[in-house]
């Protein structure tokens, strides 16, 4: 049997190594720590943030958790509005809910999908006070006083086999009790519980249950829930309302990815939305077709001005290339503004063809406010961010492989096109990605020059978390958005392939 070597210290040699590996790596992992808590934090949490935005939608099942269970055995297809006990849970639901004041935010989050909900719960919510219920609640009191005694309320809540007869009951009060503590910051001990409890009480004994202390329910005088709520908004019986609680509450919806494509959730499944609705494809079409004209007008006019740099003498070069990088030093807002007065009918533009007699002084050109107007401006922002990567390459080139070709018999052309033009091409490609993916990211420009038909899908992103505060909806357009980037990307590498870009060296 062979000798086992030994290390200095008297440890087997291998396991010596093995050790002073493993520290290698713990000491680079502590030095790029940083770095990955930096990129996890700034990078991939906000990206996994967005997408669990885009789905998540747990405000409707929150809000109105009883309402949702009595709508499981509504139909939505029947033309009708939901009958008694649907809205007999949504007086207990909103009267909770307008104490926790997430009311007016549900309101807001169906609003997105159906118009005029926002409003419905806000006049709902200031009138739920006042429903005509406490018939129910002199009626019990006055059957028998324990029934407006907190403590003997508290006490029949923890009987397990009374919470069983009793589930409408249970529900309403366990709500109540939680509301008492977490919203009003009493004792439910020391406060009789609020009319939507008898309401729920009365429900239970009219429904058979054997209530804590007997009492003739037949005798009182039914209150209708479903009239009140009637009477507050006619848009309560409005079956189309319903179909909206009823289609956006589960906990997470492919809603907003389906209006991203300009797509709803109907009574019979997925459909289209009103033609004068559909305005997410037209910007997804609009947002890459001008993303590529500028990459394209980048390409064009930014070859020859890095040809240029590359090939003319270090001194003139580096003076061309602070014109070049001259935008950068320059705000975005002040360089976009000077298009708009560059570009609009009366500006600088306009005026020299008229003054030279290109173009007759009743048909200016309609530069600003449009496709043309975003495209111009967007090109000369992004221009350098395609020249660089192309200078970079060709500096790179040797100018003798242009002298062999044409010692061959290659004409200018043939020599540029067959032997230059190649090596410049990863200059091309890195170029291309930079200005196209920060194109269709841009806003702020296309905001202020592109006015209602030359702006991007970015510009309803910045809208919907800014303004509509529809952040869901915001999210599953910037996902598709990030999706179709990414896609864009593997064709690219597949087609040009990625290894062939390069910034130098």
């Amino acid at each position: 049997m062979a000798e086992q070597m030994m290390a200095a210290d008297g440890r087997p040699l291998k396991a010596s190594l093995n050790r002073a590996l493993r520290r290698q790596k713990i000491r680079a992992l502590a030095l790029i720590a940083p770095l990955l808590l930096f990129i996890l934090i700034s990078f991939v949490m906000p990206i996994a943030d967005m997408l669990f935005r885009s789905v998540e939608n747990e405000i409707v099942e929150n809000t109105l958790p009883r309402t949702v269970v009595a709508l499981e055995d509504w139909d939505a297809t029947s033309g009708e509005a939901p009958d008694e006990p649907v809205f007999n849970a949504l007086y207990t639901d909103m009267a909770l809910a307008v104490e926790y004041k997430s009311h007016t935010r549900l309101g807001s989050r169906l609003n997105y999908e159906t118009t005029g909900i926002s409003s419905l719960f806000r006049k709902s919510g200031r009138r739920i006070s006042r429903f005509d219920t406490d018939a129910y609640t002199d009626a019990f009191t006055a059957a028998d006083p324990a029934y407006a005694d907190p403590v003997q309320w508290a006490a029949w809540m923890d009987d397990d086999a009374l919470r069983a007869k009793l589930p409408l009951t249970t529900s309403a009060y366990d709500g109540w009790e939680k509301m008492i503590v977490e919203a009003e910051g009493d004792v439910p001990t020391e406060e009789q519980p609020w009319d939507f409890v008898y309401t729920a009480l009365y429900n239970d004994g009219v429904n058979g249950a054997e209530l804590p202390i007997a009492v003739d329910v037949s005798k009182i005088e039914p209150v209708s829930i479903r009239a009140q709520f009637s009477d507050v908004d006619d848009d309560w019986l409005d079956p189309d309302v319903w179909q909206t609680i009823k289609t956006y509450s589960p906990t997470y919806t492919n809603g907003y990815f389906l209006n991203s494509v300009d797509l709803m959730k109907g009574a019979e499944g997925v459909e289209q939305r009103p033609e004068n609705e559909r305005i997410y494809i037209v910007l997804f079409i609009r947002t890459m077709i001008m993303s590529m004209s500028i990459m394209g007008m980048c390409v064009l006019l930014g070859y020859p001005i890095a040809w240029l740099l590359a090939n003319l003498k270090d001194r003139t070069a580096n003076l061309l290339m602070i014109l070049v990088l001259l935008p950068f030093w320059t705000s975005l807002l002040v360089r976009t503004s000077a298009w708009k007065v560059l570009l609009q009918q009366q500006g600088v533009i306009n005026d020299t063809l008229v003054w030279i007699g290109i173009v007759a002084d009743d048909n200016r050109l309609e530069l600003i406010n449009n496709q043309t107007g975003t495209i111009i401006a967007m090109t000369h922002i992004l221009l350098p961010f395609m020249i660089l990567p192309l200078y970079s390459v060709m500096k790179t080139i040797p100018p003798s492989y242009l002298r062999a070709a044409k010692s061959l018999g290659a004409t200018d052309w043939t020599a540029f096109w067959r032997v230059y033009f190649p090596q410049s091409v990863p200059g091309i490609g890195a170029g291309c990605i930079l200005v196209f993916i920060l194109s269709i990211g841009y806003y702020i420009t296309p905001e202020l020059v592109g006015g209602t038909k030359g702006v991007f899908i970015s510009n309803r992103i910045a809208y919907h978390i800014s303004s509509s505060l529809n952040w869901g909806l915001a999210a599953a357009l910037g996902t598709i958005l990030l999706t179709i980037v990414m896609v864009l990307y593997w064709v690219y590498d597949k087609i040009v392939g990625i290894d062939n870009v390069k910034l130098g060296g």
